[in-house]
């Protein structure tokens, strides 16, 4: 386990790579990652039960009261002030700020209650729904920020700030490989019809910061080009290129002797992955070894390159081939207006998919050890912003309490936890703090969120932040 500084770590790095020069050194390099790979869950500091995460991240923040949180007493206070006990000052938005008059919005959508466990959700995810019992319901999630970027930032990276290691840089950087010939993390993005625009998502959300950029998320793409750079140019075979590359490490090599610089040992690995890329990344993106009826339980879309369906689908082929952080963004959540037709067509896109994802991977038994985490970065207000006819309504952002479910790898199945109050404005039973969650993360996977750190900047930095947070004990089997 990396516990140590990290200017230590690659000091001793630094020593066996030179100490390699003349006998090898890029055969050290394959060797480690090889015992990486072999070793990866032997540094864990207790016994994890995840083996690696998918993160179905829905960017613009769902609106848990038509999907998870539900309040039927809304239907008797429609179109009331919301009371100043409820709302006790809290901090409004732009979008809001101005408004003079707060009413309470009941959602046009019903619930229905799923499985034994009886876990109520919203209409519009009889797919997900028909996982409850499967399903850990968290509805007392809570963040510290009230738009979009930090909030998203937040929950990514522990910080509002901008530059700290993403979930999945740290999580790679804590356990390493387990397949040599793909990253360790990657990431796919996709947008949902229901909106044309959705929140800018920034590389920067798998960046890993200051640790190495070895440990940074690689994107897929749905171009010819999944990923880019690793092809051979126009002209250039695979000897030839195998020929460059040899002489670009030798020259990478001879530079990284005399600077002592651990970015050059990084490019040189990411050129070794790459080259064998250009044989499992084709391999991971070709579904036409899929069964039709695998292809039917994704839906439709399964066959649109970059869509949801298809992420899902490549995430389940990412998890069978031991990528460790699967990380999916789904824009288009930001539903400021016309939530009910936004809603709908955004919950057609990923409500299916999801559920197939969950249910794939538990009928070839990798749910045991596959930790599935979905929710957005922050909830939506029981007022309405703007006007209100009876079938339109927007909501704004509300960040005292959302919802988030996680399934698989230790998590108990078909709970809900946590509690709010009729208003899904306050909570009001067992909060959870974005520190608890990813903290919950990382213990699934065998790491202590406390031990898991670098000092920079005089601070122990850490991906739960310095504050006394803890893994979410009710949730964890």
């Amino acid at each position: 386990m990396k516990q140590q500084a990290l200017g230590q770590e690659i000091n001793r790095r630094h020593f066996l790579q030179a100490a390699s020069c003349g006998m090898g050194a890029t055969a050290l390099g394959v060797m480690g990652n090889q015992a990486m790979a072999a070793n990866a869950l032997e540094a864990t500091h207790h016994a994890p039960k995840a083996k690696r995460v998918i993160y179905m991240f829905q960017s613009g923040a769902p609106s848990q009261i038509e999907l998870f949180d539900p309040k039927p007493n809304l239907d008797k206070i429609h179109m009331t002030e919301l009371p100043d006990e409820i709302r006790m000052g809290q901090r409004l938005t732009g979008m809001t700020a101005n408004q003079k008059e707060f009413p309470v919005i009941k959602s046009v959508f019903d619930f229905k209650q799923h499985g034994q466990s009886g876990t109520a959700f919203g209409e519009l995810l009889p797919h997900i729904g028909s996982c409850a019992d499967d399903i850990c319901l968290i509805n007392s999630v809570h963040t510290d920020a009230i738009n979009h970027d930090p909030a998203i930032t937040f929950i990514q990276t522990g910080s509002q700030l901008a530059g700290r290691p993403s979930m999945g840089a740290w999580i790679a950087y804590g356990l390493g490989t387990a397949n040599r010939d793909l990253p360790t993390f990657m990431v796919m993005v996709s947008r949902g019809t229901g909106r044309a625009a959705g929140q800018p998502l920034y590389d920067r959300l798998w960046g890993s910061g200051m640790l190495p950029t070895q440990y940074q998320g690689v994107k897929m793409r749905s171009g010819k080009e999944p990923v880019l750079y690793i092809t051979n140019p126009a002209g250039c075979d695979t000897p030839t290129r195998r020929q460059m590359l040899d002489q670009i490490r030798d020259l990478n090599m001879e530079k990284f002797l005399s600077a002592q610089d651990p970015e050059i040992k990084t490019r040189i690995d990411s050129y070794e992955l790459a080259f064998r890329m250009q044989t499992s990344v084709p391999d991971l993106t070709d579904i036409s070894d899929e069964p039709q009826h695998i292809l039917d339980m994704y839906g439709p879309n399964v066959h649109v390159p970059g869509s949801y369906a298809r992420n899902c689908l490549l995430a389940r082929r990412m998890a069978e081939r031991d990528v460790r952080f699967i990380q999916l963004y789904h824009m288009g959540w930001d539903h400021h207006n016309a939530l009910p037709d936004h809603m709908t067509k955004q919950c057609a896109d990923v409500d299916q998919p999801s559920a197939a994802l969950l249910k794939d991977l538990k009928q070839r038994g990798l749910l045991d050890d596959t930790l599935l985490v979905w929710g957005g970065e922050f909830g939506r207000t029981v007022y309405s912003q703007g006007s209100v006819t009876p079938e339109d309504y927007g909501r704004d952002h509300h960040p005292r309490c959302f919802s988030m479910w996680m399934a698989g790898a230790g998590i108990k199945p078909g709970i809900t936890y946590g509690k709010t109050d009729e208003f899904s404005y306050n909570i009001v039973e067992k909060p959870v703090a974005i520190a608890d969650l990813n903290a919950t993360i990382l213990h699934q996977l065998g790491l202590d969120h406390k031990k898991l750190s670098v000092p920079h900047q005089g601070l122990d930095l850490r991906l739960t932040g310095v504050e006394d947070n803890h893994p979410i004990k009710g949730i964890i089997a």
